[in-house]
Formats: C-alpha cells, structure tokens, sequence
C-alpha cells in the first residue's frame, strides 16, 4: 500500500538518501519534470493565480532579505488577522472549495478522505481554487458578491474580492501535479465533466505568491532555487497547504543543514500544528529540540536565558537525559518559576503544570523532603500532585533490578520520567526513625565509572538528607593516604551550613563486599558537627586506589559500589 501523501510517481516515499548532490544541484533524474513546467506543449490546464492585497502590517519576503524574528511576527499577526476575517465573515479555517456552473460541479476540500490524504487543518490562510468552465458557457465572474456580502472585519481591512492586483497564468499539467499533492488530486479528479473545463482559477495573498511559484517548480523539478531560511520557511508553510509531502521533506532537509541558533530552534518549534504534526517536518523539530537540549544543557549558566524561553522552549531543554542540574529537586523548583513568570494566573499555571511540565519532573528522583512539599504546594491541582508523588515514593520503594526494567521499558517514550540524568549531587535513599532514637540510615550507590573519574583529586556529593530537622551530606573522596602517601578512596560526612547550630551525632559508615554481598561495617566514630564542617575516613577499605578499582575488587558489584551511612543523635 502507497504510504499516504507519497508522489504517485515514485515507488516510495522520499527519503534522506534522495537529498544527493546531484538531486540538489537540479539535475536530471527519472522524475525530473522541469522541461514541462509553464509550457503549454506538455501541459492539458490552465493555472491561473489571482494575486489579491496581504493583510494590514504583512511584508512580503520577497528575496529572503527579513530576519527569522520578523518572519515569525509577520506570520503570527497573519493568523491572529486571519482568524478575526473568519470570526467576522463566519469562514471556517482550512476553506478550500472547487466552484462550478453546476451543482454536481462542486467539490468541498474542507474535509479530504483520511485514507487518501494527510490530515489537512491549516489554521493560517485560506486557499480558494476555482473551476471555470469555458468563455462559450459565459464564464465565472469572480467579482459578484451579492447583496449580503459583508463589507469588511473588525481589523478594518476590506475584503473585497475585486481588489486583484494580478494574474500570473501558468500551464500545468494534471498528471504531475496531481501525484504530487492529494489537495490536486482532488481538484483534478472531481466536477470536471466536459473536455473544454480547462481553466483553474487559485486566489493568493501577495506574500504568498513567490513561495507557490517556487512550490509549483518543485512539483515539477523536485529542487528549489531559494535557500534563504525565510523564503524555504515560506515554501515549507506552501506545501503544507497544498499537502506536497515531498516538498515537505526537502524544505525540512535544507533547514537542517542551515546553522542552527536559538532563534531559529524555536521557530521550528512554532510552526503551525499542521506542520508540527507532519511526519515530513519531524526531524526538522526533532533537530530543534536537540540543539536547544544541548545549548542550555548547564542550566545555571544560562539562567536568565532559559527562564525567557516559551513553552516549546522549556519542554525541549528540560526533556533531556543529560540536563547537568544539583538534583531533581532543583528541576522542579525552576519549572515553578518559570510557570510563575509565564503563566501569573493560578488558573492557567494550574493548567500547564498538570499536562506539559509535569512530565519534565523526574519525581522519582526528589528528596522525599521535597515531595512532601509538593503535595501541599498550590501550584498544582490536588489530584496531580497526589498522583505523582505516590508513583515516585511506589518507585523508590522497588528494588534496584526493578526500577531499572521499569526505566527500560519508557526508553522510547517522549518523556523518560524514571531515567535517572547526570545529577551533580547524587541521590540517596533514606530511611528515618523517630524512637526510641533520632536515627536515620544513607544508601549512596556509585558507579564505577564515577569512582574512575574521581582520580586523582576528585570528590562527589550527594543529595542532602535530614535528621534532627538539620541538612546532611556524604561525600566521596579520591585523596593520599597520609601514612602510606598512595591514593585511596575516603568517605566523609558533613552539616549544612545553619548558622552555629551544633549537633552531636554517633555514625557509621558500611559497604557491601563480595563474597557475601552483605554490607560490612568500616569505620564508626562520633562528632560534635557544626555548620560547615565533616568528618569521615580518607583510606575507607584500606588498599590502595588501584586495588580498589581492580577488575577483581570486591567493593563493586555488577559496577555498583553500595554504600551505607547509619547517623544518631547522641542523648
């Protein structure tokens, strides 16, 4: 079966591999077409384009000359003008009729048949394309309105459709350019009863005009003469009218190849949902989310600029698995921010938070600390939070192996909400006791490559953890052994800084170890902590640093050291 869309032409759908040097150079290929284009030898129609007046503020692209951020301004006052004309005159969106003398003349494009044709709901301009029969049957006159007709709309722009400032006349051939676009197809193939209907009539806003030429000459030639982003975003927007998929492809293709900046990220990620939707342009906005993933990959460098980004923006940078980030709990103390910045009202917040942002939220990796905090923040509908902290807690509470077929099985899913990102504090499971002693009892597990990449002065922290109501942390070391001046591995315990809060508190720091796998106990003391200050042991399993990360050292199991630090408070 035909995939949907594909050119009738060609025995499969375009692909990346079509995009060769040769087929970009415009060579000649086996559907290369060009030789016919506009004559009227190899051509059984005639097009003729009707070039009507654009909307208020609306600038023509002309040669590509206007930046990408007047390209999107001009292209969002088109739709916001475009949908007060169809508030106004009650057009429906998407409008693209056939008109004949006859009633079985006419054919409605609104809605094409789903198995012929890509889902056609283009929010930004209407296409009219009429038939006309020929001058011996009296012709159609374009220019009656009727009485009713409406005067103007509440921007104050007349349309009038006798305000036509020209026609181009073009000879086309049916064949060609009904196997490249379903909206032809239909044209072509519906209402054309008598062999002298010849005359096919498509009316065009002026900025339009040089992305159909350019369009029309693809469907012939399957190359493009523009190379400016403006002017391939026009002919991108064209096809997506007139559902030349091909087309589609190649403009995709070219943007791909043009330097990406931040701007242009986000307008691909602003077309139309027609064209978002489009598998033809998914690589385009796949390419766009990538380089802002990357661009803004350490958050805190870029702060400012990351709050300032859209929506589309945001999902982008917080969907990546490599977000350099403290901790989850950082993730989800900046998307509120940012929902506060951009969404002020408490009803629209609400709104956003519960069906786009809260899947960026990794809740399976916050502080149980902060997941209390989430269930009592007002930010979010009740209900939602209710829901995602119990799955985070049901999570952290399965077992390793679990959790990691869990992770596995959403890796092809849009959003990983249980893959663990490059924290740089990493987290931890606690497990608190109230009595008969204040005690609470740290797993911080490792991997080896994180251990490797600690040599020869490195040192990781981890997530903070509570006890007493004050913030502690562990730390693993790569340091000398003060004695023996080798390196070894050490770990140590600290207070978070509180002011001259001290707290008395017996520890012991533990590690799994092969044979057994249990975890042996290493080193116990106690300390009078402050803030500011740690205490831990700087040769914790007494070898050497590469007996510790030999092939065969007992400490990692299946990579993973297992550690364990047990903390009470002394009476």
């Amino acid at each position: 079966m035909r995939e949907l869309g594909a050119d009738l032409f060609e025995p499969r759908t375009l692909m990346d591999s079509d995009f060769s040097p040769a087929r970009n150079s415009g060579s000649a290929t086996d559907s290369d077409f060009g030789f016919a284009f506009n004559d009227r030898n190899f051509s059984d129609r005639i097009l003729k384009i009707e070039i009507i007046p654009d909307l208020p503020d609306t600038k023509s692209d002309g040669d590509g000359c206007i930046t990408l951020a007047e390209w999107a301004r001009n292209r969002k006052r088109r739709r916001e003008e475009i949908k007060k004309e169809n508030d106004v005159f009650g057009f429906l969106p998407s409008v693209a009729e056939v008109i004949g003398q006859s009633a079985d003349q006419v054919l409605n494009l609104n809605v094409p048949d789903a198995e012929e044709t890509l889902a056609y709901d283009n929010q930004d301009e209407e296409v009219v394309a009429m038939i006309e029969e020929s001058a011996a049957d009296g012709g159609l006159n374009l220019n009656e309105q009727g009485d009713d007709a409406p005067s103007g709309s509440e921007s104050g722009w007349s349309m009038d459709c006798s305000t036509v400032l020209r026609v181009n006349t073009i000879h086309i051939s049916s064949p060609i350019l009904a196997a490249k676009s379903p909206f032809f197809y239909k044209l072509f193939s519906n209402g054309m009863r008598e062999s002298d209907q010849r005359h096919v009539t498509l009316r065009i806003h002026e900025s339009e005009e040089a992305a159909l030429m350019e369009l029309l000459n693809f469907m012939y030639s399957n190359t493009l003469s523009t190379t400016t982003p403006t002017a391939l975003l026009d002919v991108l927007m064209a096809a997506d009218k007139f559902e030349v998929v091909s087309c589609m492809r190649y403009c995709s293709r070219l943007l791909r190849n043009l330097p990406m900046t931040s701007e242009s990220a986000l307008l691909y990620l602003d077309l139309p949902s027609t064209v978002l939707m489009a598998e033809a342009v998914q690589p385009l906005t796949d390419a766009a989310k990538q380089f802002l993933a990357g661009r803004y990959k350490d958050i805190s460098k870029f702060q400012d600029e990351v709050l300032n980004l859209p929506l589309a923006g945001i999902e982008a940078v917080l969907a990546s698995d490599d977000l350099q980030v403290a901790s989850e709990d950082a993730v989800y103390d900046f998307v509120l921010k940012w929902a506060r910045i951009h969404y002020p009202r408490l009803e629209e917040r609400r709104d956003v938070l519960g069906t786009r942002l809260v899947r960026l939220i990794r809740f399976a990796f916050m502080t149980c600390r902060k997941l209390r905090k989430v269930l009592s923040c007002n930010d979010f509908d009740h209900d939602v939070a209710s829901k995602v902290v119990l799955d985070a807690l049901f999570f952290k509470g399965e077992t390793p192996y679990r959790q990691r077929a869990l992770a596995l099985e959403e890796a092809n899913a849009p959003y990983h909400r249980l893959v663990e990102r490059s924290y740089k504090y990493r987290p931890v499971k606690v497990v608190e006791f109230d009595l008969p002693r204040q005690q609470c009892v740290v797993y911080l597990d490792l991997k080896r490559d994180e251990c490797k990449h600690l040599f020869p002065a490195g040192r990781v922290y981890s997530q903070a953890f509570h006890l007493g109501g004050q913030g502690f942390f562990l730390s693993a070391h790569c340091n000398m052994d003060q004695q023996s001046s080798f390196h070894c591995f050490g770990l140590f315990l600290g207070m978070q800084e509180k002011g001259s809060v001290s707290f008395a508190v017996d520890y012991e720091f533990a590690a799994r170890s092969k044979p057994t796998d249990e975890f042996v106990s290493k080193y116990k003391g106690n300390y009078t902590f402050t803030g500011g200050k740690a205490v831990g042991y700087r040769n914790l399993f007494g070898v050497p640093w590469n007996a510790f990360m030999a092939d065969d050292s007992p400490f990692f199991i299946n990579g993973i050291l297992h550690l364990r630090a047990e903390l009470t408070i002394r009476q």
